[in-house]
């Protein structure tokens, strides 16, 4: 048996180790979580007797509450460790590849380009994993076993670094408790920090979004005329991107997937408005509370239904219907049309304007009521001249957030509207929209170097700013409304 085999063999050996390592692995961090879990605990009730048996149980005498100095050793315990558990989980992964490529003698990855160092790495790991195709080189045998070795390295150090933090973390915190320590003021400093660490993700995640968006559009405005992206009528992004492949010349115009994103849009809103708001009115100032007890829960659920089953309905049960229905009053509609997906998109989205509007109105003082009504307004009146306005701002985030909802949704505009993009405003003929697309461009070929897949991000711009423009809109609004009522 060569000798090469024999290595490959034996590197497969270790990989079945390995991977049963991979379930020992995710084992031991459960351990290790648990671990630190059970520290915070003890943490925490050794702070408050430490805290306690300084003072001789004279409680009085400390500067803080013994639940503060409780607080104050957890949070050093279990903050800096679990943050450390993290850190070293999201590092690991490119650190050992990067360790792996420099320990690749120079011969090789002579000549080699990214690309092809990239399928060598890959090669390497699927051998370590205890995969192999064909007979492996000894430099991947060794790189494998190497490989393997570090992973395992990993585990251990990561179980007693985080361990050591922790324990430090401990001795640290218990060994200022004293009775003049200002422990409530560490705690909800920690607590501060913990919030404004919260804070700075979510706006770090928000502008990581819009930027990977922004540079994605502009590589790809770079290579398409941003005068044929939005003013182009004619959308046909599948052109060539290797060698001997057989696609359309390639079109960006935008304005056909716009024009049905915002005519299925439309529609969901002209079906989900009306039922939404003319229910929550109902439920809220007519329906008796037994009835409103079992109506309001029964409207909830449509929000929690998947969409894949909406589509399933719009295709088997709707658009048969409106064809149906079409060719009883000669009206051709074509069997994916924007009014089927449409339809059953706003029935989707009536919870949202139905539950936050009824939550709203709701809400207003009673007293408002009671003031309407003593000066001769009828219950008509009270709801549109009184409610109505008052609740307003609770009203306009239900339909800002069906908006949002309906321009987003990918599932239902596939099965019953179709992918093609038509420039249309007759609600009978099948459309598409921006969400469709993106998943359509994405899915295959994904170099993002091309026109084609570059065109998603331009679209996702796109429906960010929309989606910006309408809050604003909304916002306006409500500023105006509060003006006039508070």
């Amino acid at each position: 048996m060569p000798r090469s085999q024999q290595a490959g063999r034996r590197v497969v050996r270790g990989a079945h180790r390995w991977l049963g390592g991979r379930g020992a692995r995710a084992e031991m961090l459960s351990y290790l979580a648990f671990t630190l879990v059970a520290l915070v605990l003890i943490g925490y009730f050794y702070g408050r007797r430490r805290a306690i048996a300084v003072v001789g149980g004279r409680e009085h005498e400390l500067h803080s509450r013994p639940v503060y100095h409780g607080a104050y050793v957890a949070a050093y315990i279990g903050l800096p460790s679990f943050l450390l558990v993290l850190i070293w989980i999201a590092l690991q992964g490119p650190v050992i590849d990067t360790l792996l490529l420099w320990s690749l003698p120079a011969s090789a990855t002579e000549g080699l380009d990214k690309g092809q160092t990239g399928l060598l790495v890959s090669q390497i790991k699927s051998l370590a994993a205890g995969n192999v195709f064909g007979e492996p080189t000894p430099v991947v045998v060794e790189a494998a076993e190497r490989y393997q070795r570090w992973h395992e390295i990993v585990r251990y150090a990561l179980v007693a670094v985080a361990l050591s933090v922790a324990l430090a973390g401990l001795y640290f915190a218990s060994s200022r408790i004293t009775p003049h320590f200002r422990a409530r003021h560490g705690a909800e400093r920690v607590l501060s920090g913990v919030m404004m660490a919260c804070s700075l993700i979510a706006i770090l995640t928000t502008l990581g979004i819009v930027l990977s968006l922004l540079v994605e559009a502009i590589r790809f405005f770079d290579r398409v005329s941003p005068l044929e992206f939005f003013f182009g009528t004619r959308w046909e992004p599948q052109i060539p991107i290797r060698e001997g492949q057989v696609t359309a010349g390639g079109a960006f115009g935008a304005i056909p997937v716009f024009t049905g994103t915002l005519l299925i849009s439309a529609i969901a809103m002209l079906v989900a408005i009306p039922i939404g708001l003319y229910s929550a009115i109902y439920l809220t100032e007519y329906a008796h509370p037994r009835l409103r007890a079992v109506v309001k829960p029964l409207l909830e659920l449509l929000a929690g239904i998947p969409t894949v089953v909406y589509g399933f309905f719009a295709v088997l049960t709707v658009a048969p219907a409106l064809r149906t229905f079409g060719e009883f009053i000669g009206v051709p509609i074509a069997p994916n049309s924007a009014l089927a997906a449409g339809g059953v998109m706003g029935i989707m989205i009536i919870p949202f304007v139905s539950s936050l509007s009824d939550d709203a109105i709701a809400a207003v003082p009673r007293a408002m009521r009671d003031g309407s009504y003593a000066m001769g307004a009828t219950k008509g009146e009270t709801i549109t001249h009184v409610l109505l306005p008052a609740a307003l701002p609770g009203i306009m985030g239900g339909i800002l957030l069906a908006v949002s909802r309906a321009i987003g949704e990918t599932m239902i505009v596939v099965m019953a509207a179709g992918i093609i993009a038509s420039l249309t405003a007759n609600p009978l003929q099948p459309v598409t929209t921006v969400t469709v697309q993106i998943v359509t461009l994405l899915i295959g070929d994904t170099e993002f170097d091309n026109p084609k897949t570059l065109a998603a991000f331009a679209l996702g711009l796109v429906l960010f700013l929309v989606t910006l423009a309408l809050n604003i809109f909304a916002l306006s609004i409500v500023r105006k409304y509060r003006e006039r009522y508070e």
